[in-house]
């Protein structure tokens, strides 16, 4: 159970607003509420437009209001209630891993909305990652459900390119999750970006030379963040198959809200794996 008067859990949502980023960072917000009966979880978009989708700085601004309010009432009805401190809310990114362009927009929005908030690193890189990458990619055919030889995928691929968004620290972080990946897959698995020119080919030339044939894209994003047409175009470029983004796997709502919980210093539910089937 959330503690009672704990800070809001805002998730921070990138990139153009639409019905399925809605439809994403909502079930995102469901997974860290039941994680987490009590949870005050609320939804900001980076590039909102305060009526449809409500901006993060005006959630912040608002839940601020929210709070005062609800301190007020209690005064006014002679209730003995302690004055609020600390911060409104925990802004988590939702960033399966670090994107300094991007958590520099965030942090921006909640300086302009001059409420204190905590803000939280990007998700990954965390085991629960590699665990649903390893999901999209058997979903989409391209990777067995384990490692069992007992049955064969005939279109498994023999080297993952690992998509990510952000530059070299973002290809940094992606790799040491690759890593994990390439353990439970046991195929190469090497990290590239799609916002630097050439990666995509590059990472493709590297796996190939070193005996890869059949490659595939695992988009190391959760999906909001990048134009869909990118991985399309960076799938073409690099001659493969292509998994789906990470999405609303439950992993990704656990880790959030084991990022929310992180930042109060709470015990925090322990994020559980998923078997893969």
């Amino acid at each position: 159970m959330a503690p009672e008067g704990a800070p809001a859990f805002v998730l921070a949502v990138p990139g153009a607003p639409s019905a399925a980023a809605r439809s994403l960072a909502e079930e995102v917000v469901s997974i860290a509420r039941s994680e987490l009966p009590g949870l005050d979880a609320r939804i900001g978009y980076l590039d909102g437009d305060d009526t449809e989708f409500p901006s993060l700085r005006a959630m912040l601004a608002h839940t601020a209001e929210e709070r005062a309010a609800r301190y007020e009432q209690a005064v006014a009805a002679g209730l003995e209630v302690k004055e609020p401190d600390g911060p409104v809310a925990v802004v988590v990114p939702l960033l399966a891993g670090p994107d300094s362009a991007l958590l520099r927009q965030v942090r921006q929005a909640v300086m302009d909305s001059r409420v204190a908030a905590d803000l939280t690193d990007a998700l990954g890189p965390h085991p629960l990652l590699a665990e649903a990458l390893h999901v999209r990619l058997s979903e989409a055919g391209l990777a067995r459900a384990d490692r069992a030889r007992l049955f064969t995928v005939a279109t498994a691929a023999d080297g993952i390119i690992l998509a990510s968004v952000g530059g070299e620290e973002a290809v940094q972080a992606a790799g040491i999750t690759g890593m994990l990946l390439a353990a439970r897959l046991a195929v190469p698995v090497m990290a590239a970006a799609l916002d630097q020119e050439g990666s995509i080919t590059s990472v493709a030339e590297q796996l190939r030379s070193s005996g890869s044939q059949q490659l595939a894209l695992a988009p190391y994003l959760i999906g909001p963040e990048i134009d869909p047409a990118l991985l399309t175009a960076a799938a073409e470029e690099a001659g493969c198959a292509t998994a789906e983004p990470l999405g609303a796997y439950p992993a990704i709502g656990k880790l959030a809200l084991a990022k929310y919980t992180t930042a109060l210093g709470i015990a925090p539910p322990q994020p559980q794996g998923t078997p893969v089937r």
